[in-house]
């Protein structure tokens, strides 16, 4: 291997599961979480050389991910019904409100969800938000805004629909 293509495979190696969460964050699909890592370890593999030198691979390989998210939703026929299943190492206590807060998280639009991923789970900057997908800043922070507005609808939604199933 070539010092370049070392340099990459260790990146890849330490890369991959950091995007892998973050995808399957995303998309609730563990399967389709690989694909997308796949694809945005691929892209980035394609501009290797250019980013070694003079750019930024970690923030790079995150916006690719994002933006082939993002364009599958757009292009996700509306028959298409994803099935995931909580992978079995998942922690016991909390489970509950994991699992609710992962399903609240999946009936948000795509982009409000990248948005909540983006700021929340990866605990970025709102202008690091703004520029991995693309929005203004001011955008950014109405839409974190709405999001939270939604989630937290959705989860007293959920806790009213648990309480009135054990009475």
């Amino acid at each position: 291997m070539r010092s370049g293509d070392a340099e990459f495979a260790e990146f890849a190696a330490v890369a991959a599961p950091r995007l892998r969460r973050t995808a399957f964050l995303l998309c609730h699909d563990w399967h389709l979480a690989q694909d997308l890592t796949q694809t945005a370890l691929a892209k980035t593999y394609v501009a290797w050389k250019r980013l070694r030198r003079n750019g930024n691979p970690e923030a790079f390989t995150q916006k690719v991910m994002l933006r082939v998210f993002l364009d599958q939703q757009r292009r996700r026929s509306s028959a298409e019904v994803i099935m995931s299943e909580i992978p079995e190492t998942a922690r016991q206590e909390h489970s509950e409100l994991r699992l609710a807060l992962l399903d609240a998280l999946r009936r948000l639009p795509a982009r409000d969800r990248a948005i909540v991923v983006l700021r929340y789970w990866q605990d970025l900057s709102i202008d690091t938000t703004a520029e991995l997908l693309e929005l203004p800043v001011a955008t950014v922070k109405t839409q974190s805004s709405r999001s939270l507005a939604k989630l937290r609808a959705l989860l007293q939604d959920d806790r009213v629909a648990l309480f009135a199933d054990q009475d």
